[in-house]
């Protein structure tokens, strides 16, 4: 496949996920709920977990943002759901090294989904805290006064 035509897939997929994201809305039952914002572009999300027995069972996100910030959402949620918490855990942080520029193992490449294609928001600079911006409220919800984050609890990136 000739490098334009791939990256037209790329685009394809993103704008799929911008359009049409999975798990947006509201969960009945959370155990984890965070919001947080990108100064920067006015990006904000609320991202509600339900985690049981170490395991995420169910995950929405709702908020505003950007094109890549709503794609990186859609893609977080369908790369997690299921995952034990360590896990999502790593995977977000080989996400955030992958749109710095950095190198993946294959393995994690392929864990990541469709979110490995956001690899080439690394040429990028001003849109990387776009994309990490729903990863971050992840690793945030998980962590968070010991795995449970605030109702309500509102960050700044």
């Amino acid at each position: 496949m000739a490098l334009s035509k791939l990256d037209n897939l790329y685009r394809q997929v993103i704008l799929d996920h911008s359009s049409h994201p999975h798990h947006r809305g509201t969960l009945n039952d959370t155990t984890q709920k965070i919001e947080m914002n990108n100064p920067t572009c006015g990006d904000v999300i609320e991202l509600q977990l339900e985690v049981e027995d170490g395991i995420i069972k169910d995950i929405a996100f709702d908020g505003s943002g950007c094109s890549i910030s709503t794609a990186s959402a859609s893609m977080m949620t369908d790369a997690v759901i299921g995952k034990p918490v360590a896990e999502a855990e790593h995977l977000a942080v080989i996400f955030a090294q992958m749109v710095q520029g950095n190198e993946i193992p294959e393995e994690d490449n392929e864990a990541l989904g469709d979110a490995a294609m956001l690899s080439g928001v690394a040429k990028f600079p001003a849109r990387i805290k776009c994309s990490t911006l729903a990863w971050k409220a992840l690793g945030k919800a998980l962590t968070d006064d010991e795995g449970k984050a605030q109702a309500g609890q509102f960050h700044k990136e």
